[in-house]
């Protein structure tokens, strides 16, 4: 049995582009798919480190409640598909919880390098406003993690240019397939 578990962003919700298909992705390889609908954020969190903070805490406390019952131990194998902030709440989860999982970390946050200690691949774009490519780089490398940057584009990993989006977005989801397709060998 296969479990993916998705931790959304402060404003990118599960059924925009990246979380959604990357969900399909998951379940054509067997997975059994469970949101993590934390939320109720602050406007304004952007640059303000405070914010930021009380998003994080708040919404690792309310993971706590929102998976107790899961039995991660009837699993074989634990994705997190996790976006923005949610990559530093993933990753503090799974460490607090000593959770062995596989991740695809799309736009980590600079803070979550703090947490980041489980195998996965990134995706980052290189106008990101809400991490420093060279700074992604850098921790990737630090951490053995493999990195996708997608030139151009913003903290969405879109652009304007919106046929390069589509297929910026098949080329992001042809690579978490291979990376999920490495696991079941």
């Amino acid at each position: 049995m296969k479990l993916a578990v998705v931790f959304r962003g402060i404003g990118y919700h599960v059924d925009k582009p990246l979380l959604y298909h990357s969900r399909r992705v998951a379940a054509a390889h067997g997975y059994e798919i469970k949101n993590v609908p934390y939320g109720n954020f602050p406007s304004g969190v952007k640059g303000n480190q405070e914010k930021m903070n009380a998003c994080f805490f708040s919404a690792l406390e309310q993971c706590e409640e929102l998976l107790k019952d899961v039995d991660f131990s009837r699993y074989e194998e634990i994705l997190f598909l996790s976006k923005s902030i949610g990559t530093a709440i993933a990753s503090a989860y799974a460490r607090k919880h000593a959770l062995t999982t596989r991740n695809v970390y799309f736009t980590p946050v600079k803070e979550s390098f703090r947490f980041m200690d489980q195998p996965g691949i990134v995706f980052h774009g290189t106008e990101d406003g809400w991490a420093d490519t060279e700074m992604v780089r850098i921790e990737c490398e630090k951490r053995d993690l493999t990195l996708f940057v997608i030139e151009h584009a913003n903290h969405s990993l879109e652009t304007d240019d919106w046929k390069q989006d589509i297929e910026t977005l098949y080329g992001i989801m042809h690579r978490i397939d291979l990376y999920l397709s490495e696991s079941a060998e």
